[in-house]
């Protein structure tokens, strides 16, 4: 008697986990509970981490070769898994592979988008259904970045990042140069010297240099390679921003070409540094539906 046919489940997938860039990042107050309000428009970029996973029956969560400072305790992916699984029971498991590509600590989402990516992709290879919304609401307790990235295309953020509005915005080249070194973000949220009152943005008025970042000020205090890269930047005829809380730097290019030249002349100058686009949606953006 011949076995029945088992459907065709995937058992390994290797995933694409894009960085972002804050075009702006405006801190307009500060809540009760201690968090912070925000407002921002997040571009997903080409530079990508990516994550492995392979199905396992016995339904462990395992890291395979830890980038280093990662444990399966303190890994984003990890706990997204764990978050996942405890959320909808089911019986697998999983091994996770990261090979890490952007830089920790350096602003542009890494963590959040790898945990986002590892969501998506378990959502297949778990065969679960659930759809992005949901898979939104766990990736809200993991970190605030996380639903962007399950949202998966150019946004307005508001609140403390979980207020998401899809925007329509021209795909952009960029150079994004990391200074070496990290900031940790609980240190520039907490810092006294952080403006927490620029006014609500009105949408209509967003453009290439619309607002700043407010969080640049205080990491360029705590960490001074990042104001020594922004005149590396400026000398090199670009207008710098820092993304998130730091350390990386970006500046639009109007083209390839340009984005190419820059991206060596900073490299020329010992920086670490891409030349990226911004991409119009989450090459996952399939992996669940609505």
């Amino acid at each position: 008697m011949t076995a029945p046919m088992r459907s065709k489940v995937p058992k390994r997938l290797v995933l694409p986990a894009p960085a972002k860039l804050n075009l702006f990042l405006h801190v307009t107050g500060r809540r009760a509970d201690g968090y912070h309000e925000l407002e921002s428009v997040f571009v997903p970029i080409t530079l990508a981490d990516t994550v492995t996973l392979t199905l396992r029956d016995d339904g462990e969560i395992v890291l395979i070769d830890p980038p280093p400072g990662l444990t399966e305790q303190n890994d984003l992916a990890c706990r997204a898994a764990r978050a996942l699984k405890l959320a909808t029971g089911t019986p697998f498991g999983v091994d996770i592979h990261l090979k890490k590509m952007i830089p920790q600590g350096g602003g542009l989402g890494g963590g959040s988008s790898d945990a986002a990516t590892t969501l998506l992709g378990l959502n297949r290879l778990w065969k679960l259904g659930q759809s992005r919304d949901q898979l939104r609401a766990i990736g809200a307790t993991l970190g605030a970045d996380v639903p962007f990235f399950i949202f998966g295309q150019p946004a307005f953020a508001s609140g403390v990042g979980e207020h998401l509005l899809a925007m329509s915005l021209p795909l952009s080249h960029y150079v994004v140069a990391f200074p070496g070194v990290g900031v940790a973000t609980g240190n520039v949220f907490t810092d006294p010297n952080l403006k927490r009152n620029t006014p609500n943005a009105q949408r209509s008025a967003f453009a290439a240099n619309f607002g700043r970042n407010d969080l640049q000020p205080v990491a360029e205090r705590i960490q001074h390679r990042i104001p020594v890269l922004c005149e590396d930047f400026v000398r090199a005829g670009a207008g710098p921003r820092m993304t998130g809380s730091g350390a990386c730097v970006f500046a639009p290019s109007p083209d390839a070409t340009s984005a190419q030249a820059l991206a060596m002349q900073l490299r020329g100058a010992n920086w670490q540094c891409w030349a990226v686009k911004s991409i119009a949606q989450h090459p996952l953006i399939g992996f669940a539906p609505g």
